[in-house]
């Protein structure tokens, strides 16, 4: 009889414990998923941090949640969150690396169980700091690190009312689900960081190159017809007026539309260009100033135009000679009234943008013709740039080849040293229809053609081969002939070597006494190179 009492008293014992750990059970899991549901949101860091914190403290009875991050230097731990703390107090609270129970946590990236903290002399308390009432009952800590695989991110701690029926292996199981599901969203917050700063990094690299490339003390160019076009630049560029440069294809138009524009006070602001000759009448309208969805065939969805898209900064129309009329109607009002309507729309909109123009074309005479407006004329002539031609700017020619000779050895990875005299006669006596533009192919054909490290004449194109600029007047005998072309051989080796015979035979794999027996017989003076030697 005696026994009854106590088989009954121990299953309802039993039950109690069973009761319990399936409360405790679903609680834990109703806040694993709650905390899940947060790092869903996306939102900010520190209110998502906040957030997990919280529901550790309502849902699984975990205190004084606190999550701590490595610096990016990782020399020191910084408090994230911590549970009802500001954050002028966190903001002075720092753990070296390896201080104290968290800072050893991160430092051995394994768990730290402190069943009583009390009694743990390693437990700094800064965060917190524990009242007297806290401390009149013994206080569990669990931390674990926060960390994806080897790397370690920072830790996770909160604590708890020491109860010796609790085991803290289970709530340090916890505790670790919820650091790994933080992990991942650190991870990935730190990574798109990285990656938006090292844009931003990339962009003011490339803004910076731009403005250097584009500044007008960086066009080549010395002669006085430039240093006109450098004075015109600095005047127009900080203000908004309209300008229009003139000049034959090929001078660098649009080399002086940038130059322009990343001196003004819109430099931060878009560059947009749109070659007007390149475009049909059907579809330039569209092109700059947009179209509604269903406004023509073939309209799927509404499109911005280049207008819109120079909002704040700057649009060059390159080839204006060549708009339609009725797009030279459109134009006129976007300069006098800087406004516009998107092709199908009705709605005025407002255009804050510089315009910058570009022809070829003598608009004078199209006016004479009717085939340029003349109001339209007078509404883009605010200020003229013209441009020379290259074969008005001949001192400048060897400084642009230089240039482009440099350029292009770099992207071919060749040692360019030097342009022979005869080359040199050859660009400069030539008229260059094509101007700049030209003459960069050239070098550019020159440079793919060498082969010794020097651009001779029989490596420029056939356009340039007169008989004027190779010293091949006449028609001349086979012998005459060859003997210029050694002659050419001879000299090019006399300048690399400092006019040193002995060195000029080796280099051309004779002797000293057959090459001084030809430089008599070619009547070349050796003692003029001397200065010559690089």
């Amino acid at each position: 009889m005696s026994e009854r009492p106590s088989n009954k008293t121990q299953r309802k014992s039993q039950e109690s414990v069973r009761k319990l750990f399936a409360k405790r059970y679903r609680d834990g899991l109703e806040g694993l998923y709650g905390i899940s549901q947060i790092l869903a949101a996306g939102t900010s860091q520190k209110e998502i941090l906040i957030e997990v914190l919280e529901v550790m403290d309502r849902e699984i009875g975990l205190h004084r949640g606190t999550i701590m991050l490595l610096s990016p230097d990782g020399r020191e731990l910084m408090t994230e969150v911590a549970h009802k703390r500001t954050a002028r107090q966190l903001e002075s609270v720092r753990y070296q690396f390896g201080e104290g129970v968290v800072g050893q946590v991160v430092q051995t990236g394994r768990s730290a169980l402190v069943p009583k903290v009390s009694e743990e002399p390693t437990f700094l308390d800064r965060i917190h700091r524990r009242s007297k009432k806290d401390s009149e009952q013994e206080i569990s800590f669990i931390c674990v690190p926060i960390s994806i695989g080897n790397k370690v991110f920072g830790a996770l701690s909160a604590d708890r009312v020491y109860d010796p029926a609790v085991p803290l292996d289970e709530l340090e199981r916890v505790l670790s689900i919820i650091a790994g599901m933080i992990a991942n969203d650190v991870r990935t917050r730190r990574h798109a960081a990285i990656e938006r700063q090292n844009l931003e990094e990339e962009n003011l690299r490339l803004r910076e190159q731009l403005e250097d490339r584009f500044r007008p003390e960086n066009i080549i160019g010395n002669s006085g017809a430039m240093r006109e076009i450098y004075r015109s630049i600095h005047q127009v560029a900080p203000s908004d007026a309209t300008v229009i440069i003139r000049g034959e294809s090929g001078t660098g138009k649009e080399l002086v539309a940038h130059a322009i524009h990343y001196s003004s006070p819109r430099a931060k602001g878009p560059f947009i260009k749109i070659n007007c000759a390149a475009l049909s009448e059907n579809l330039i309208e569209s092109e700059l100033f947009g179209h509604e969805k269903g406004a023509f065939t073939g309209a799927i969805q509404t499109r911005s135009g280049r207008i819109e898209e120079a909002e704040g900064g700057t649009l060059f129309l390159d080839e204006i000679g060549d708009f339609s009329p009725a797009t030279q109607v459109k134009m006129l009002r976007v300069l006098q009234e800087r406004e516009f309507e998107r092709v199908g729309s009705n709605r005025t909109r407002k255009a804050n943008v510089r315009i910058i123009c570009a022809t070829h074309r003598d608009l004078e005479q199209s006016v004479e013709a009717g085939q340029f407006r003349q109001d339209l004329y007078y509404r883009v002539l605010v200020f003229p740039i013209t441009m020379p031609p290259l074969r008005d700017r001949k001192d400048d020619i060897m400084l642009l080849a230089d240039f482009f000779v440099e350029r292009y050895s770099r992207r071919m990875k060749k040692n360019i040293r030097r342009i022979t005299t005869t080359a040199i006669n050859m660009m400069v006596i030539y008229h260059w229809p094509g101007n700049v533009r030209e003459l960069e192919n050239c070098i550019e054909r020159a440079v793919l053609l060498s082969s010794d490290g020097v651009i001779h004449g029989y490596h420029l194109p056939p356009s340039l081969q007169t008989s004027e600029a190779t010293d091949t007047v006449g028609s001349g005998t086979l012998q005459e002939r060859l003997s210029l072309f050694e002659r050419d051989i001879v000299v090019d080796s006399l300048k690399r070597t400092g006019g040193n015979i002995s060195s000029s035979a080796h280099d051309l794999g004779t002797t000293a006494r057959i090459l001084g027996y030809r430089i008599r017989q070619l009547e070349i003076d050796y003692r003029r190179y001397r200065s010559a030697k690089k």
